[in-house]
């Protein structure tokens, strides 16, 4: 007897049964193989199935006493990012600043803001971060700088080079007052009034999307992006993997010579709630979202690809930031003619188009959007939450947080978790005398600032159920500890038999499989209130996360589930959860309690 190999086929002969007409009669039976060959696995790059975590500096942990967070805090901290199972770290603004927008006005972008320490102290934070074989990423903002920087001091005075550095514009005559003076334009800042500011030293106004202190670069001027690239070439020699790039859709606006000489009005949008200074009056058809702002994103990429030539080592990135319609965001990845943009641009779907009143169906909806809309061989990214709102539990509900974690995780991509989202904080109450943040102030008054608040987001993170809750003992600290934190807080969750962090820890452990990061990936509801994920890949376990999104339980049928073969094995389940790891699930019929997740491992497709 002799055997042959085919693919997927063995091949077995037999000889001497018999001779017919002189001839040796063979017989050949066919068995499928019991043991396929794994699939051929392609390399990914380190970013592209990360766990990436936003660090808030200003309220992560604070070293000195001072009531406000800064680099050393962060140093002393990073083991927690470890055990967490993070692969790589973005911090929210830490250089020079006068802190009318907490960082995001800055005064100098070579320099350490003084409350967060020194270059020094970045130096220790960034080398200890990298022996810990974690990513360190930068949040850069070039759409604007602060009006005390020596770039606007500079193009204030008409300095020679910086004449153009800012959007320049004379006054408007008043056509009923000659003695009085109209801006550019009716563009309304972000921040709420005016998107102008006159300044008597020059006799023009100057543009601020965001607060009058923020005023906007010319990107029209060459000068200007090519100091950009200085200051991104700074940082990466000074050993940074990458970064995160602010607020990209208002870095280009209309260009007064395609309309005869003066910034155009921005159309009205029609609504009568608003008026002339509040920001929904008009449609920003000429501030936002302008196709050549992506040209500069493409630059931006090919630089960060010749550094990476000129310079060894692990890919450095770039992640954009833009809230903009589907078609628009899929341009920061870059366009049909070839050009390559950001590794990725943040997705903010589950933010911008989904809540605690979604449905099941609703969320399938928008997570296949962005799968669907982005490019063939792009990576995808999720994000739940950030600094600029609500904290996800409070947009959501509190027996959702380890379901929206596990979604987090599970899908292809890379998962991105906002500063205290791995032990479901909830927003702090900020009260009017103690709110900060100059978008509430600017736009809200006592009655109404909670509307524009982003500080019930940024309130200290929770270390324990000592005083400021471990983040500080200070007598003050800059934003008010949320009130929840001796129930909410790190040290308790590692204590707990059963916590949102240690579901996290089982969540990001997971990311290992190799289903998560070379699998397919099927999505579907199987109601208003549940849906499932299954990630599959052959010869591996299956993944199976099964989520109750509603505030009622569900029903389903495991039948329904494509690639679920029963029995299957519960790998981790929500707090909320009477299943527990190890549990065996072998009846088709499964009941969700509401918010319940529940993450199987099951065999391998065939």
């Amino acid at each position: 007897m002799g055997s042959l190999k085919a693919v997927g086929l063995t091949v077995i002969v037999l000889v001497g049964l018999g001779i017919i007409a002189g001839g040796i009669t063979w017989i050949v039976l066919w068995t499928r193989d019991s043991s396929p060959p794994p699939p051929e696995l392609i390399p990914i790059d380190w970013w592209q199935h990360c766990t990436l975590y936003q660090i808030y500096p200003r309220s992560f942990k604070d070293s000195d006493g001072d009531g406000i967070g800064d680099l050393k805090g962060i140093t002393e901290e990073l083991e927690h990012f470890a055990d967490a199972g993070v692969d790589a770290i973005w911090m929210s603004p830490i250089f020079s600043s006068p802190m009318v927008d907490f960082g995001y006005d800055i005064s100098d972008f070579y320099n350490i803001h003084y409350e967060y320490g020194t270059m020094d102290d970045f130096k220790v934070l960034l080398n200890r971060s990298h022996e810990l074989g974690i990513k360190l990423l930068l949040d850069f903002v070039p759409n604007h700088a602060s009006n005390e920087s020596d770039y606007f001091k500079k193009s204030l005075a008409r300095e020679p080079g910086y004449e153009d550095f800012f959007i320049w514009a004379d006054a408007r005559p008043d056509p009923n007052n000659a003695s009085n003076r109209l801006p550019p334009s009716n563009w309304v800042s972000q921040f709420g009034g005016s998107a102008w500011e006159w300044r008597e030293e020059r006799q023009q106004y100057y543009l601020h999307q965001f607060a009058v202190e923020q005023a906007d670069f010319n990107f029209r001027n060459e000068a200007v992006r090519e100091e950009m690239i200085k200051i991104m070439k700074f940082w990466l020699d000074k050993g940074v993997d990458g970064f995160r790039v602010d607020a990209l859709p208002y870095l280009i606006e209309a260009d007064p010579t395609d309309h005869g000489g003066r910034y155009p009005d921005d159309p009205l949008s029609g609504l009568i709630q608003f008026e002339p200074h509040q920001l929904g009056y008009t449609i920003p058809l000429y501030t936002k979202d302008l196709i050549e702002l992506y040209d500069v994103v493409y630059e931006w990429r090919e630089y960060v690809d010749r550094y990476l030539e000129d310079n060894p080592g692990d890919t450095r990135v770039l992640f954009s930031e833009g809230y903009a319609n589907v078609s628009m965001t899929m341009l920061y990845y870059g366009n049909e003619e070839g050009a390559i943009g950001a590794h990725f641009p943040f997705n903010f779907d589950f933010i911008t188009d989904l809540s605690s009143r979604s449905t099941a169906r609703d969320f399938v909806y928008t997570i296949l959007r962005w799968l669907t809309y982005m490019p063939q061989g792009a990576t995808a990214n999720w994000v739940f939450g950030n600094h600029d709102n609500n904290r996800m539990p409070t947009r959501f509900r509190e027996n959702m947080v380890d379901g929206l974690n596990a979604l987090n995780m599970l899908l292809p991509g890379v998962a991105v978790t906002y500063q205290g989202e791995e032990i479901g904080m909830k927003d702090g109450y900020v009260s009017w005398e103690d709110t900060v943040d100059v978008e509430a102030i600017n736009r809200g008054d006592e009655d109404t600032y909670l509307l524009y608040s982003r500080d019930p987001a940024r309130t200290p993170y929770h270390w324990n159920n000592l005083t400021n809750a471990g983040f500080s003992t200070a007598n003050r600290t800059w934003l008010p500890v949320a009130e929840d934190y001796p129930e909410i807080n790190l040290a308790k969750q590692k204590e707990d038999a059963r916590s949102h962090f240690k579901v996290y820890q089982a969540l990001t452990a997971l990311r290992k499989e190799k289903a998560l990061s070379h699998g397919e990936y099927n999505i579907r509801a199987l109601s208003d209130r549940s849906l499932y994920l299954v990630r599959y890949l052959r010869t591996y376990d299956t993944i199976v996360l099964l989520f109750n999104v509603a505030d009622r339980s569900d029903v389903i049928n495991l039948n329904s589930v494509m690639h679920l073969k029963l029995p299957a094995t519960v790998y981790i389940s929500s707090i909320n959860s009477t299943r527990n790891t190890g549990d065996v699930i072998e009846s088709e019929q499964l009941t969700l309690a509401p918010g319940e997740a529940i993450v199987l491992k099951a065999e391998p497709v065939a």
